[in-house]
């Protein structure tokens, strides 16, 4: 009689806030490039994928427009929201999109006031 050890599964649900937030661009030139700005800052993290780019943050990140527009060699105004939207294919966090940049927020509540959303308690 053969005996099989039931192994611990590595994967895991943990509901837990995990004060992240980010998106997946498409692995193409502009996600590339956009990739490429996101990289130098402190709290963001890349992991290149076959298909697509994963960039996640800690607490917040600011997508700047004219950011990308440099590290592009274009004129400013080329990246926008729209440019951005069509490159990133998902997202999680609160995503604010201002004239001049797209910003995540892990915490949903640090938006409030890019939302005009009043957080205090209804009596």
């Amino acid at each position: 009689m053969t005996v099989f050890k039931t192994a611990e599964s590595p994967f895991k649900a943990d509901n837990t806030a995990s004060n992240m937030c980010g998106f997946t661009l498409m692995n193409n030139q502009v996600g590339a490039i956009v990739a490429e700005v996101m990289g130098t800052k402190d709290n963001v993290t890349i992991t290149p994928l076959p298909s697509m780019i994963r960039v996640d943050a800690v607490g917040r990140m600011d997508v700047v427009y004219a950011e990308v527009d440099e590290a592009a060699g274009e004129e400013e105004g080329w990246f926008n929201a729209a440019e951005f939207e069509e490159s990133m294919s998902t997202h999680y966090g609160r995503m604010i999109h201002e004239d001049d940049r797209t910003i995540m927020f892990a915490n949903p509540e640090d938006a409030a006031e890019f939302l005009d959303f009043d957080l205090k308690p209804v009596r």
